[in-house]
């Protein structure tokens, strides 16, 4: 090939990568800011894309509430004297005469170790019958039996003391030192001492979840508030079930990033400028600091107020954009808070794009040149 015949070659082989990359277009992460408002309810889309000012920050601040009915808050702590069916109790009776009905010549007191108290609230004791021992205290029973016995026997003397049994437990499962079945004593009758007595939790504090079921009623708090609202301390019933589970939240990051996964949350509240800082920052070579988006499924109730109007119903998709070059943008980042199923994505920056055209123009270029210098040969 001649010299002209180069000359004409290379910008043929500019034009050439031009229409590649016109048809093709040009590698990237993901949609450009172009393309996003190109996808806008106002365009061809059926999103709004919205600009994240302190107004919207304020409508879109929503977390969801943890925490405890009042039949939950209201109960009682139990009293730790009070038998319940299954506890087990240990009798002695003293009787004031040498042949008694208990005793045997030569004692002068009878021992009844390990008398279950019956699925009905009942134990039975000789000569004294059949007594309701569920609800009563050891000292209420002592009284029946010595009335009881006082019938047939001159003074006797009773004492009634609780075994450990297992009338009155709880379960605990799930993200804690010692799973299993743990009886209501004296020093475990609330929530935060349960849990503590079972070994505490072994997640994180900040995101651990504890779940109580009560026949037919749930309530779930986050660990940290039992020592931040002593209320939510709640006292515990006999069959209780106590889960603890780690928060299960995630938002997915994508884009100009240091990492593009499904990441957890880590704290109860995650603000836009703490879930940009947990997956590693903007990628300082190829992000847009004024192309940061939330993608969002908002509910028509917030999307109403964000959007100033009140005709939308039904979930409504919501592009937030965050400008971290605005004077006041990286505030309105810190207070904008991420919730569960969120998709954080930065766009590219136009000169990387740049670059990019660069690149392949050059690259298509040098191997057209490469090839006529081949075929001249």
């Amino acid at each position: 090939m001649t010299l002209t015949g180069i000359r004409w070659a290379r910008p043929i082989a500019m034009i050439a990568a031009l229409a590649v990359m016109s048809s093709c277009g040009l590698p990237q992460v993901g949609p450009n800011k172009r393309q996003i408002y190109k996808g806008s309810v106002q365009k061809e889309g059926d999103a709004f894309i919205v600009s994240v000012n302190d107004r919207v920050t304020r409508a879109t601040a929503v977390t969801k509430a943890l925490g405890f009915s009042d039949a939950f808050k209201n109960a009682a702590t139990l009293g730790s004297d009070t038998i319940r069916p299954g506890d087990v109790l240990g009798l002695t009776i003293w009787e004031n005469v040498d042949d008694g009905l208990l005793s045997s010549e030569g004692a002068s007191a009878t021992l009844l170790e390990d008398v279950q108290v019956d699925g009905s609230g009942f134990i039975f004791v000789p000569y004294a019958g059949r007594i309701r021992a569920s609800g009563n205290t050891p000292e209420a029973i002592r009284r029946i039996i010595t009335t009881k016995l006082a019938e047939q026997t001159p003074d006797p003397q009773v004492q009634v003391r609780r075994i450990a049994g297992d009338g009155a437990t709880v379960s605990l499962i799930g993200a804690i030192g010692g799973q299993g079945v743990f009886p209501i004593e004296r020093p475990t009758r609330t929530l935060s001492t349960m849990l503590a007595n079972a070994g505490g939790v072994t997640v994180s504090p900040e995101i651990a979840q504890v779940t109580v079921l009560r026949g037919k009623q749930r309530g779930k708090i986050w660990f940290q508030d039992l020592y931040d609202h002593p209320e939510l301390d709640i006292a515990l019933r006999a069959g209780d079930r106590i889960l603890v589970e780690e928060d299960s939240r995630a938002f997915t990051a994508l884009g100009a990033t240091g990492a593009q996964s499904l990441v957890p949350f880590e704290a109860q509240t995650l603000s836009a400028l703490e879930a940009i800082a947990q997956v590693g920052g903007l990628n300082a070579a190829t992000a847009d600091p004024k192309g940061v988006f939330v993608f969002r499924n908002e509910p028509a109730e917030i999307a109403n107020v964000v959007m100033g109007r009140n005709d939308l119903q039904g979930a409504q998709r919501l592009v937030y954009v965050l400008d971290l070059t605005q004077p006041n943008g990286m505030f309105q980042a810190r207070d904008f808070v991420i919730r569960d199923g969120d998709t954080l994505y930065v766009t590219e920056a136009p000169f990387t794009q740049w670059n990019k055209v660069i690149g392949a123009l050059t690259g298509t270029a040098s191997s057209v040149q490469g090839l006529a210098t081949a075929a001249g040969q």
